[in-house]
């Protein structure tokens, strides 16, 4: 009797043990194939340091406008400047929306030496950067 009831225990822990390698398998699939439907969206948004000249701020704008055709990982891109009504910006004023199609290519983007020079010019006059990356939904 007591072999039986340590066959069952056994049988039970095995069944659960292959359910729950089901359910990851699955899980895994199921994020597998919800990426390739998705695209990824790569937020910047810039504060310029007090004192930085509006000439300034257009070289760096035709700068950043100019990666795309120098970067072919970025499939798309847009940018604004803030004029939301509430005053939550916190002195932010630009938004630059880069997408890419897969992490690889944001992969390729960020070290890459256009993307570096970029930066290069950019950094002296920047007071505050936020940089948000989510996948569309």
């Amino acid at each position: 009797m007591k072999n039986i009831a340590l066959v069952l225990i056994l049988l039970t822990i095995t069944s659960i043990h292959a359910q729950d390698e089901t359910i990851t398998t699955e899980k895994m699939t199921e994020t597998i194939s919800i990426n390739d439907n998705k695209l990824l969206r790569h937020v910047v948004l810039f504060q310029f340091k007090k004192g930085t000249t509006a000439e300034k701020i257009k070289e760096i704008e035709s700068a950043f406008h100019k990666l795309p055709s120098k970067i072919k990982e970025i499939s798309s891109y847009e940018w604004g400047l803030n004029n939301s009504p509430e005053n939550l910006n916190k002195g932010f004023t630009h938004c630059f929306f880069i997408t890419f199609k897969n992490e690889e290519d944001r992969a390729k983007y960020l070290p890459h030496p256009d993307h570096k020079a970029f930066g290069e010019l950019l950094t002296p006059h920047l007071e505050d950067v936020l940089v948000l990356d989510y996948w569309t939904n």
